[in-house]
């Protein structure tokens, strides 16, 4: 029996955007494309300076165009996008995989023009990208992050110079960077070397006593590896101070965010993190998103402030909830043939939402919540990666129904997750018993 395809009529495809424009991104120069009956150069190159890309929209303003469609090359397409869009054409940023495996048309002419074409027939859909106000908290938000990392870098060349001395303070240390590996290093670098001395500025928190400090800051006081260390802690300072200004930074696009009103209710004590933003980041969020996403487990205001900074607070692009999970890369895959499931895993993708909500979900391992229940729940029937993916997705489900719907999570405790997955396996073994002439008899346990 041959199935027909409802989505294509018999007359072809039909023409969707007749002013539709095609638009090959390069480092160098640009190559577009307009529908050939509006100019005797259906095909041009414009090279990626400002002049030569205002020329570009007025070329297409000329040609009538109102909708273009570019494919999102490294960082090249983000100056003629943010162009385009004040101009007010309507820009598609669409998926090179989605165009790219057609024979015989990899050149930058072939590349605009395929654009083009499929642009016309509605054959191409654009990619998610949040108002101009989150796309300034996220560019910020990845500059914190990029600092971090960095300041983390500073952090293993100190180690690294106190190693090449023989001076063992990360073995008697948990961090290097806490209060107490501070204040010895930033004396080493004073000029102090006495160590009675240093090991005096141990913290009453510090699990090893002044003696083990003192033995473990006995080494060689090379010049060259000194002078690499006081390099180091610098690197590490400069990098705390443009954190800060990140942070101040931050704190001002959340304020012009704001939307709602309040303050978020008293939830559960958590500890803070030391790369935490240097100021109440939970409350600016409950006034940008009316929402406390922090009171879902897992989710700290860290990963809390990556998400709303990643996907914002306006989620109408996406119609429902798994169209949402679909673009985070957290669903199992649909590769089918014949009926047959060929492969249901989920697509590699580097969003930083979906690494925030795998980071998240791998926090749930000794949560007493019900998620934390849920996690370990996958844990025992499946591998480690596909049960932080499950998390991951429930995490994000959750995320999206609190930012459409306005509703305030309720965690209802792990016991609870336990009685629901109990009377759950009970309904299903006494449906396998009926359907094989047999009867579940409960046995009273005693108490």
């Amino acid at each position: 029996m041959a199935v027909r395809n409802r989505s294509i009529s018999r007359s072809g495809l039909s023409l969707m955007h007749p002013n539709a424009a095609g638009v090959d991104i390069g480092s160098a120069a640009h190559m577009a494309a307009v529908p050939g009956d509006r100019d005797e150069e259906p095909v041009r190159e414009f090279s990626s300076f400002t002049a030569d890309l205002n020329a570009l929209a007025d070329w297409f303003e000329r040609c009538d165009v109102d909708t273009v469609a570019m494919e999102s090359t490294g960082v090249y397409w983000i100056p003629l996008y943010e162009l385009l869009v004040r101009r007010g054409f309507e820009v598609l940023l669409v998926n090179a995989r989605h165009v790219k495996n057609v024979c015989g048309r990899k050149s930058d002419v072939l590349d605009c023009q395929w654009l083009q074409q499929l642009h016309s027939f509605g054959l191409l859909r654009g990619a998610f990208r949040p108002a101009d106000r989150v796309c300034e908290l996220r560019a910020i938000t990845r500059q914190r992050a990029t600092l971090l990392r960095s300041q983390a870098r500073q952090v293993q060349h100190m180690q690294k110079a106190l190693t090449q001395m023989n001076i063992q303070l990360a073995n008697v240390l948990a961090d290097v960077a806490g209060v107490t590996g501070q204040k010895i290093v930033r004396a080493i670098v004073a000029g102090e070397r006495d160590p009675h001395t240093l090991a005096a500025y141990r913290d009453v928190r510090v699990k090893a006593s002044e003696d083990e400090i003192a033995k473990s800051l006995q080494g060689n006081w090379r010049d060259e590896h000194l002078f690499a260390l006081k390099q180091a802690l610098a690197g590490f300072d400069f990098c705390g101070t443009q954190l800060a200004e990140c942070d101040s930074e931050i704190e001002q696009r959340l304020g012009a965010l704001h939307a709602h009103e309040g303050s978020p209710a008293k939830g559960k004590k958590r500890s803070k993190s030391r790369n935490a933003p240097r100021f109440d980041v939970r409350e600016h969020l409950f006034k940008v998103c009316g929402v406390d996403l922090t009171r879902i487990d897992g989710i700290d205001v860290s990963t809390a402030l990556v998400i709303v900074s990643e996907i914002g607070p306006d989620l109408s692009h996406f119609p429902t909830v798994k169209h949402f999970t679909s673009w985070l890369g957290l669903c199992p895959g649909t590769k089918i043939s014949g009926g047959k499931v060929l492969g249901a895993k989920s697509k590699r993708t580097a969003n930083r939402a979906t690494q925030a909500f795998k980071l998240a979900a791998a926090a749930l391992r000794s949560s007493k919540s019900a998620l934390g229940a849920y996690y370990r729940r996958m844990c025992a029937r499946m591998d480690k990666p596909k049960a932080v993916t499950a998390a991951a997705h429930k995490l994000a489900r959750l995320v999206y129904l609190m930012l459409t719907r306005g509703q305030e999570y309720t965690d209802q405790g792990q016991q609870y997750f336990e009685e629901r997955y109990r009377e759950r396996v009970v309904r299903h073994l006494t449906k396998r018993a009926r359907e094989l002439g047999l009867e579940v008899v409960p046995v009273c346990q005693p108490a």
